[in-house]
C-alpha cells in the first residue's frame, strides 16, 4: 500500500475509533516515511488503547522530540506529559517524573501563556489528592479547569472536572461531588473528548460511586462503562477495570457463576501487562472462591492478588476464621484496621472486624466497630452502607444478650438488602434473625428464618455459610423450661452455684454488662425477682 494511501486510512481509522487498523496503517505509513508530530500523536493514542504501551511510549517521545525541532516548547510538553501519563498509570514512577520535570523546564523557558501549564497541574493536583490532601488537589483541579475553559481544551476541562469531583467526595461533600461527576459523564458523550480521557473519567466516576457506597449510581456508571468499551473492540485499557467492577456487582446480586467468569477474564486481560486494577481482579477472584468455600483456590487468588500490590485483607483473615484459625484471623484483622485507610477500605475491613471479634468473644471490640460504622451511615445516609451497620449492630446485640434489639436492627438490614437485591447478604441476616428468635424462645420463626437463609445459601453455592446454618439448625436446643437459651441457662446455673456476676464474665469470656443483660431476660422469663429465686429454680428443674 503506496505510503499517503496507509497514512489516510490510519487518520481515518483513528477519527472511526477502530484503534488497532489506526495503529497498524500508521505504523506502515511511518516505516516508509517518518510521521509528522501529529501523526505521531495518532499513533502513540492508538497503540496506547490497544495496549502496546512500549510502543506508545516510543511514538510520545518522537512527537516530543518533533515539536522541539519545529521550535513549539509548549506542544512538546504536552507530548511529555501525555508520555508521563502513560508511565506513571503502568507503575513507572522514576521515568514518568522524569518526564513531567521536562515538561516544566519547557513551560518556565517558553513565553507566554499555555494550556500545557494547565495539564500539568493535573499531576501535581493527583499526587496531592492520593496523599490525602484534598483540598489543596480540588484548587489545582479548579485552576487547570478555569485553563482549560480559557484556552476551550474539552481534555484538560473534563479531567479537571473529575479531579473537582473526586476532591469534593473525599472533602466530605459527597451531594456537591456526585452532582459535579454526573455533569463530567455527560460531557463524556461529545466527540471532542480523546477516548484516553473518557476511560479515565469513567473509572474515576465509578470509583467515587464505590468510595461513598452509592451502588445504584455505580451500576449504572459500570453499564455505561461496558457498553462504551463494547463499542471499541480492539481496546484494551479500562476493559479491565469494567470487568472487575461487573464481577462485584454480579456477585451482590448472586450471580455467583457469571461473577467468576468475569473476574476470571479480568485476571487474564489486565495481567498482560499487569497495571493497578490487577491485584483488584486477583482479589475479586479469591473473594467468591473463599465463598464458595473453594479455600486453596482462595488462598492462592489473594497471595496473587498481594504480589500486584493489592492487601489481601480483610478476606484472608475472613478466610482463616473459616478454616477455623480463629487467633490467626484476629490477629490479622486487628493489624488490618489499625492500617486501613479510605472509607471505603475501612468500612470493609470493620465488617470483618466485628465478625472475627464475635467469633472471639471479644464483645466490647465487635461494638467499638459496630458504632462507628453506625456514625459513618449516619453520616453518608447510604442504603448499602446503612445495611452492614444495621447488620453488624444487630449481631454485636445478640451477642450482648439484647435479643430483642437485634430483632429490630437485623430486620431493618434484611429489608434493605432486599432494596437492593443482594440475596447472599440478605440469607446473612435472617441467619441472624433466626437465632435471635431462638434467643427469644420463638422457635418456630427461628426455623423458618434458618431455613429460609439454608435454602439461599444452597442455591448459590455457598457451601461454608449452608453448612453453619445447617450445623446450627441440627443443634438446635431441648426444651429448657421458661424458654430460656443456652446461655441463659449456662448463666443460671453459675448463679445457683453462687458465683458473682464478675465471676460469670470470668467463666463465660463475656462483660458484667452482659451478664446483667442475661439475668434481666431470666427474671423476665421466669417471673423471677432475686438470684436465690432463681437458684432455687434451677435446682427445682434439674438445670443445675
Amino acid at each position: 500500500m503506496p505510503t499517503t494511501e496507509a497514512l489516510e486510512q490510519g487518520r481515518a481509522s483513528f477519527v472511526q475509533r477502530s484503534w488497532g487498523d489506526a495503529y497498524h496503517q500508521l505504523s506502515t505509513a511511518d516505516s516508509a516515511e517518518p510521521l509528522g508530530f501529529e501523526d505521531l500523536e495518532r499513533l502513540a493514542a492508538a497503540a496506547f488503547l490497544i495496549g502496546r504501551d512500549d510502543d506508545s511510549a516510543d511514538a510520545w517521545e518522537r512527537a516530543h522530540q518533533a515539536c522541539l525541532g519545529n521550535g513549539d516548547s509548549a506542544r512538546a510538553a504536552r507530548c511529555a506529559f501525555w508520555l508521563a501519563f502513560g508511565l506513571l498509570n503502568r507503575g513507572e514512577f522514576a521515568r514518568g517524573g522524569g518526564w513531567l520535570a521536562r515538561a516544566r523546564r519547557l513551560l518556565d523557558e517558553a513565553d507566554g501563556d499555555h494550556v500545557e501549564h494547565g495539564y500539568l497541574l493535573v499531576p501535581s493536583a493527583i499526587e496531592s489528592f492520593v496523599a490525602g490532601d484534598p483540598a489543596t488537589a480540588y484548587d489545582n483541579f479548579n485552576q487547570a479547569v478555569a485553563i482549560g475553559e480559557r484556552f476551550g481544551d474539552p481534555n484538560l476541562v473534563a479531567l479537571g472536572r473529575l479531579g473537582e469531583g473526586r476532591s469534593l467526595v473525599r472533602l466530605g461533600q459527597i451531594a456537591e461531588g456526585i452532582a459535579l461527576l454526573d455533569e463530567v459523564m455527560v460531557t463524556v458523550t461529545a466527540d471532542d473528548v480523546s477516548p484516553v480521557v473518557v476511560g479515565v473519567i469513567y473509572c474515576g466516576v465509578v470509583d467515587s460511586c464505590q468510595e461513598v457506597f452509592d451502588l445504584r449510581r455505580a451500576q449504572q456508571w459500570t453499564v455505561a462503562l461496558n457498553n462504551w468499551c463494547a463499542s471499541q473492540p480492539d481496546l484494551v485499557p479500562f476493559r479491565g477495570e469494567c470487568l472487575v467492577f461487573r464481577a462485584e456487582i454480579m456477585q451482590l446480586h448472586g450471580s455467583w457463576s457469571d461473577a467468576m467468569e468475569e473476574a476470571q477474564w479480568a485476571c487474564e486481560w489486565l495481567s498482560q501487562p499487569p497495571g493497578p486494577a490487577t491485584g483488584s481482579a486477583f482479589y475479586q477472584r479469591a473473594e467468591l472462591h473463599r465463598l464458595r468455600g473453594e479455600f486453596t483456590e482462595a488462598e492462592q487468588a489473594y497471595r496473587q492478588a498481594n504480589q500486584f500490590g493489592r492487601t489481601p485483607q480483610p478476606g484472608l483473615a475472613l478466610l482463616r476464621l473459616a478454616q477455623g484459625q480463629l487467633d490467626v484471623a484476629a490477629a490479622a484483622i486487628r493489624q488490618a484496621e489499625e492500617e486501613a485507610r479510605g472509607l471505603l477500605n475501612r468500612v470493609n475491613v470493620l465488617v470483618a472486624q466485628a465478625e472475627i471479634m464475635l467469633a472471639a468473644g471479644d464483645t466490647a471490640t465487635a461494638r467499638g466497630a459496630a458504632d462507628e460504622l453506625a456514625t459513618v451511615a449516619t453520616e453518608l445516609d447510604a442504603p448499602l452502607l446503612r445495611a452492614r451497620a444495621s447488620y453488624v449492630t444487630g449481631a454485636v446485640l445478640l451477642a450482648e444478650g439484647n435479643a430483642g434489639g437485634a430483632v429490630a436492627a437485623l430486620r431493618h438490614a434484611w429489608t434493605t438488602w432486599q432494596d437492593l437485591e443482594a440475596p447472599y447478604d440478605a440469607a446473612r441476616v435472617r441467619a441472624l434473625i433466626g437465632l435471635a428468635y431462638r434467643a427469644l424462645g420463638d422457635r418456630d420463626t427461628a426455623a423458618m428464618e434458618l431455613d429460609a437463609a439454608r435454602w439461599v445459601f444452597r442455591e448459590l453455592g455457598a457451601t461454608p455459610d449452608m453448612v453453619r446454618v445447617e450445623t446450627i439448625i441440627r443443634d438446635a436446643p431441648s426444651g429448657v423450661p421458661g424458654g430460656l437459651t443456652e446461655r441463659e441457662v449456662e448463666v443460671l446455673r453459675l448463679v445457683a452455684a453462687g458465683n458473682t456476676n464478675r465471676a460469670i464474665a470470668a467463666d463465660l469470656f463475656i462483660s458484667e454488662r452482659t451478664v446483667d443483660r442475661h439475668l434481666s431476660n431470666i427474671f423476665t422469663k421466669l417471673g423471677l425477682s432475686s438470684r436465690a429465686a432463681a437458684a432455687v429454680y434451677a435446682v427445682e428443674h434439674d438445670l443445675t
